[in-house]
């Protein structure tokens, strides 16, 4: 048995489950869940029409490396969407089964625990997305926790990292827009942090599935890639972008994602998986070329995230800490009392409304836990389920503000999609 099991945390969703263990929640009003970033927006026609087309691929062994219509998908589409020179479909780009699993399997590839040599380093935002954590620490790595925190603007400060630690560092996360914070990383950010890599040799997975949610139509969050080729580094030295289909496309249920970046590490990375990772289908990559060669599903998929910040900010202003994200379609709130599990437990039993606290995506190594005080809201329900979430919300965060109407304590209304 790998003795680093027992190193693992349990998951998030584990220990929200405990936490409501026992209650029971207001029967006169419908659940909603706002815990899990799983995208309810209807997949896209297009995307649904070319998988059915493709129910004979199912019949056939796919290349582990996939097929060249979809790398070549990809690779045209980072290159419009962030204005790069030629990226070689067949040498910087991979396809994988959703981001998930790629982010977990690559600290597989680049980790290299020796005994009786330091233990490695892996960099981690905390809070984050616990798989960094997991694969850190199965790989026999030690994460390093770089704490985001309200005073900060959650931003990623490399230099809070000691430079006696960073000589140790083999891999660092960064998730950009965040996951919970909705943060992007800089310009500044992502040189510095370039820098550090030359210096050290670490590897940068750079996480970017929320890349696609976004405000503003005219500025676009910029990626690791856009910015590595404006700092200079033009093969992408010692860096790997992730990114999926799930959140931008709306089909967690296709798991379909690539990893693109330096070739050379995509050649090592594509030798591990064919030994441990699982080939798209040539049904599945159908469907994902399909999504990447379409914006304009992209651009209606945002339209209806920002209706549903539009409509529930001011709803939540007064009686949450709360802000609007640079990306994303999570509300990272601060809650009154500065207890975020037990707001989330009566909350679930008052109200019958489902949150993530903060502290539970968090680790604190300094000694503060900085998702503490925090809930994760994800707007991923229809415009009427949020609004109606966030009317709950501010009855039970602000008992003096009107309760929710009698025509919202009804039955769960339809998606907006």
């Amino acid at each position: 048995m790998n003795r680093f099991l027992d190193s693992l945390q349990p998951y998030p969703f584990e220990r929200l489950r405990s936490l409501l263990k026992g209650v029971e929640p207001a029967a006169h009003l419908a659940p909603i869940a706002m815990s899990i970033g799983e995208p309810k927006h209807a997949a896209p026609q297009r995307v649904r029409d070319a998988l059915v087309a493709a129910l004979d691929g199912l019949s056939s062994y796919p290349p582990t490396a996939g097929g060249a219509p979809l790398r070549e998908a990809i690779a045209a589409w980072l290159q419009r969407r962030y204005a790069l020179p030629r990226i070689d479909p067949a040498t910087q780009v991979l396809p994988v089964n959703g981001s998930k699993e790629a982010l977990f399997s690559i600290a597989q590839l680049v980790i290299d625990a020796r005994p009786g040599a330091p233990r490695p380093g892996v960099v981690l935002p905390d809070p984050c997305y616990q798989v960094y954590e997991g694969a850190a620490l199965l790989a026999g790595a030690e994460a390093v926790y770089l704490e985001q925190s309200e005073a900060n603007g959650f931003a990623l400060d490399w230099d809070a990292v000691p430079e006696a630690t960073w000589a140790r560092v083999q891999l660092v996360y960064v998730c950009s827009p965040g996951n919970p914070t909705g943060t992007v990383v800089t310009r500044a950010q992502w040189a510095r942090l370039f820098e550090l890599s030359a210096r050290h040799g670490f590897v940068i997975a750079s996480d970017e599935c929320y890349s696609e949610i976004y405000t503003d139509e005219a500025t676009p969050p910029e990626g690791a890639l856009a910015a590595a080729h404006a700092v200079g580094l033009h093969g992408f030295e010692r860096l790997l972008v992730f990114s999926s289909l799930s959140k931008r496309s709306s089909v967690p249920g296709l798991r379909s994602g690539f990893v693109a970046g330096d070739a050379a590490l995509i050649a090592r990375y594509l030798l591990l998986r064919s030994y441990n990772g699982g080939a798209m289908s040539a049904t599945v990559q159908a469907a994902s070329l399909a999504a990447w060669t379409d914006e304009a599903h992209v651009v209606e998929n945002r339209r209806l995230y920002r209706a549903k910040f539009d409509a529930v900010l001011p709803r939540l202003d007064g009686v949450l800490r709360v802000y609007r994200p640079e990306g994303g379609f999570f509300l990272w709130a601060g809650v009154p009392g500065g207890d975020d599990a037990a707001f989330a437990r009566d909350l679930h039993a008052q109200y019958n409304v489902l949150v993530l606290p903060g502290s539970f995506l968090a680790r604190g190594a300094s000694g503060r836990n900085p998702g503490a005080g925090f809930v994760r809201l994800a707007l991923v329900d229809g415009l009427a389920a949020c609004v109606e979430a966030a009317e709950r919300i501010q009855a039970f965060a602000a008992p003096s503000a009107a309760a929710p109407s009698p025509s919202l304590q009804a039955s769960r209304p339809t998606h907006t999609r």
